[in-house]
């Protein structure tokens, strides 16, 4: 896993958290709020933003990532999510997988956080979460 300490792991579990209450979800009621630490350093915040038309909906962490991409920084190291009280029911759909794939720093060290409001956390890394993923073509040379 990244070179993370459990003290950032909490500081990103609590600002998913705070995220969280951003979170614009009137047809789900589902709200979602992550928080991304890129390799710059800093932590890139965001939630899902519902819209009538489903698919036009946007997570949290697709959020967090635009929001640090938009930014400047392009990787990010960890991301945390919360959504619900107990961490082992939320997990990033698809789209959310495969963006994190696109702008992680390294798959295999990559961590995602799924944080539970009493303070508990689940780490697992992008890896485990998505073992086969939809890669940048690689060019001969």
């Amino acid at each position: 896993m990244a070179d993370i300490t459990n003290e950032m792991r909490h500081t990103l579990a609590e600002k998913a958290w705070q995220a969280r209450k951003n979170a614009y979800a009137p047809y789900s009621n589902f709200k979602v709020g992550a928080a991304a630490l890129g390799v710059d350093g800093k932590i890139y915040t965001g939630c899902n933003i519902e819209n009538v038309s489903y698919g036009l909906t946007n997570c949290g962490e697709r959020t967090a990532i635009f929001k640090m991409v938009s930014e400047g920084c392009t990787e990010f190291v960890a991301l945390a999510l919360a959504g619900t009280d107990d961490p082992e029911q939320i997990t990033p759909c698809g789209a959310c997988r495969q963006v994190m794939c696109e702008f992680c720093h390294n798959i295999d060290e990559t961590e995602i956080i799924f944080a539970g409001k009493d303070g508990q956390i689940i780490v697992e890394t992008l890896d485990k979460l998505y073992p086969r993923p939809f890669t940048k073509f690689k060019t001969q040379e």
